[in-house]
């Protein structure tokens, strides 16, 4: 990013269900353990996948400072909000170390679905018998039966306000909602504020929870899921030539990033310089055979930011949703912007771990990236046995050492948008 300043990354926090804390993440990836199982929070007879990645012995009262807030908190937006501390911690942005109007949030946030038992006694007021529904008494009669902060927990800004309020963060503040590419283009965003002189630092990441009734029946309607349950831990097979789809889970990954000098002047840890991010979209109207291509105007639109040639690249965090056509389209992706040099590059698919939840997956994906430059070693893919040979790509299906310290990570939704973001460790 020649003429701009340099923009860091120096705190890393993570809620997930392989782990709770970087060390506990990182443990789990590098042995090859599975956060997938069957579903546990819910009945899950009636959904014909009945897997999930649920997250495990969470307490938001280690991580949120006001008991109060939880009521008016959603599952997604505490995950979010613990991770963001985690995050703060790890960087060493303590109170009173740091300007507040300095200091600003973007965060993604995927779809916050209410619970049907919350609006049960405002619908009954509304019903005229078992099968009406009289619209005039909503507004006369049910709508006094909704608690009055109801709104506060579904309300896709909320983690970054949250956030905000927590770490006193009182400079720009932002939230994107654009599914599997929100932790990514919350990163961007970040970036654009931190080059721009309108902050120091920001607390940027994503945070979603999918293990609600709602968003179960949803997912088990509009999406592949996987139904491979004699073995859950091996259902989520990205790249496999015997994947059949995905699996629903939860999770957040924050980070705080701020300008070189800035860090370097505190005595910061540093995980890794962002080069550059880059966005695209497939087009209105594109016909299947045209899928990918805004994977490809992303990753292109990255490496001219970072100023690097594909071969540069040590490894890429793949989206790998473990679906038939999610997997070829975005190995089409890679080949259309990068050539033969696409299936060199070590590719790993953290999905494989702990399955897809909106934007928060592709934060946790990039915390992954993350740990593996600071550890020096590459996560495998798990459940990779047999390679699909439409994707052509280097899957890398054991743990791999690593001498290149450059990663790409990668997102892309179901209806083209993809974001590719380069880092490397200093």
């Amino acid at each position: 990013m020649a003429g701009s300043c340099r923009v860091v990354i120096s705190g890393v926090g993570i809620v997930s269900p392989v782990g709770i804390g970087n060390d506990a993440v990182w443990d789990s990836l590098i042995h090859g353990r599975s956060g997938v199982g069957f579903l546990q929070s819910m009945p899950s007879n009636a959904f014909p996948s009945r897997l999930a990645a649920e997250i495990r012995d969470f307490d938001p009262l280690e991580h949120i400072y006001c008991r109060k807030f939880l009521k008016l908190m959603s599952r997604g937006i505490q995950i979010g909000t613990a991770a963001a501390s985690m995050a703060m911690l790890d960087s060493g942005l303590a109170p009173g170390t740091f300007d507040p109007d300095r200091l600003g949030v973007t965060f993604g946030s995927g779809r916050i679905s209410t619970h049907p038992e919350e609006l049960v006694d405002a619908a009954s007021a509304s019903a005229t018998s078992e099968s009406s529904f009289e619209h005039t008494r909503w507004g006369e009669d049910a709508m006094g039966k909704i608690a009055p902060l109801w709104l506060l927990k579904r309300l896709p800004n909320m983690p970054a306000c949250h956030v905000s309020i927590q770490h006193d963060a009182r400079g720009p503040n932002n939230t994107i909602t654009s599914r599997d590419a929100s932790a990514l283009l919350a990163l961007a965003e970040g970036v654009r504020v931190i080059e721009r002189g309108a902050a120091d630092a920001m607390i940027v990441g994503a945070a979603s929870s999918n293990i609600h009734p709602v968003d179960l029946t949803k997912f088990n309607l509009f999406e592949d899921l996987s139904r491979q349950d004699s073995d859950p831990e091996t259902a989520c097979r990205p790249f496999d030539m015997t994947r059949d789809g995905t699996i629903v889970g939860e999770g957040s990954a924050a980070f705080v990033i701020e300008r070189l000098d800035h860090a370097a002047r505190r005595g910061a840890p540093i995980y890794a310089e962002v080069l550059g991010v880059g966005a695209g979209f497939d087009g209105s109207g594109s016909s299947q055979r045209f899928a990918g291509r805004g994977l490809s105007i992303a990753v292109q639109a990255a490496l001219r930011r970072a100023e690097i040639d594909p071969r540069e690249i040590g490894h890429i965090n793949a989206d790998g949703k473990s679906t038939q056509q999610g997997d070829l389209i975005e190995a089409r992706g890679y080949h259309w912007a990068m050539g033969d040099v696409a299936g060199q590059i070590p590719v790993t698919a953290l999905k494989s771990y702990f399955g897809h939840f909106d934007g928060g997956s592709g934060a946790v994906e990039l915390a992954g990236s993350l740990l593996a430059l600071k550890h020096r070693e590459l996560p495998g893919t798990l459940n990779y046995r047999i390679p699909d040979p439409r994707c052509r790509l280097n899957v890398a299906p054991e743990p791999l050492a690593l001498r290149n310290l450059t990663a790409m990570s990668v997102n892309r939704t179901a209806i083209g948008q993809s974001v590719a973001a380069i880092v490397r460790a200093i």
